[in-house]
């Protein structure tokens, strides 16, 4: 129980605006329009980050040939995978040929990196459902109902009182919606990773530190700064905590800090 209580801490407060030893900087920005051909869209984020794409694509080329050492994972990869991108719906297949193009990384590594073998129908969705939902309601559908290839949790957020819910998903239905309910006194739902009505890994348990810093911070006082101070709270914040994103959707905000866990914090 030491070694455990060694990673935790009380609720932080005044963590807003970001800054100290968990405050590594804000995240860049880039505009991809939509209106653009969509081979082009991702070229100048792409041809800035291309560099860091290829080092991160190497390393992990290098993983692969750890447990593969004869190469033929990643012949594999380059050869079958590029014959899958024309399967894709537009226009996610012209999307990765474009960034194929501008970064000079063969496509099938790329595909085999981006997760687009099995994961590929979360990330379209989630897009697919940003661009074109036109209400919460419908939104919470499409999620709830549209078949993956994997299983998922969504969290959605709307922006009228009481619009807000986890969808857990298998790959082929709803297991559950878990919405905020007032009347129950349920003014916000949390998700880390694991069902909501099952327990934590013991070792894993991020739900309860989270829980215990919402309800203190209570409904009242809930806001962009406060929800920080949950999110910089170990073990909420731990060692593979890369970003912390904050969204206010009635007021069109949208912030992301890359952040840092200094010790003693958890590794994950």
């Amino acid at each position: 129980m030491f070694i455990y209580l060694q990673y935790t801490e009380d609720c932080r407060a005044d963590m807003y605006p970001p800054k100290g030893p968990t405050f590594r900087g804000s995240v860049s920005w880039y505009t991809v329009d939509l209106d653009s051909p969509p081979s082009k869209r991702w070229t100048a984020l792409i041809t800035d980050k291309k560099t860091a794409l290829v080092n991160v694509i190497q390393a992990i080329r290098d993983l692969a040939n750890a447990f593969v050492p004869s190469g033929k994972l990643i012949e594999l990869v380059d050869v079958t995978l590029p014959l899958m991108v024309d399967s894709l719906p537009d226009p996610f297949g012209e999307e990765i040929r474009g960034i194929a193009a501008v970064s000079e990384i063969p496509l099938g590594i790329l595909e085999w990196i981006l997760g687009k073998r099995d994961g590929m129908w979360m990330s379209f969705l989630t897009r697919s459902v940003l661009e074109n939902a036109n209400s919460y309601e419908e939104a919470k559908t499409l999620l709830a109902q549209t078949k993956l290839l994997a299983p998922a949790y969504f969290i959605l957020g709307g922006n009228q009182t009481g619009q807000g819910c986890i969808v857990t998903r298998s790959r082929l239905l709803s297991i559950d919606i878990l919405e905020i309910d007032l009347k129950m006194g349920r003014w916000y739902v949390l998700e880390t990773n694991y069902d909501h009505w099952k327990e934590p890994l013991f070792l894993d348990d991020r739900r309860t530190p989270a829980m215990t810093c919402m309800n203190r911070t209570t409904q009242t006082n809930i806001s962009l700064k406060t929800m920080y101070d949950v999110l910089s709270t170990k073990p909420v914040l731990n060692k593979l905590t890369t970003y912390t994103t904050l969204m206010q959707v009635s007021e069109g905000k949208l912030e992301s800090y890359i952040r840092d866990c200094p010790n003693p914090c958890m590794p994950w």
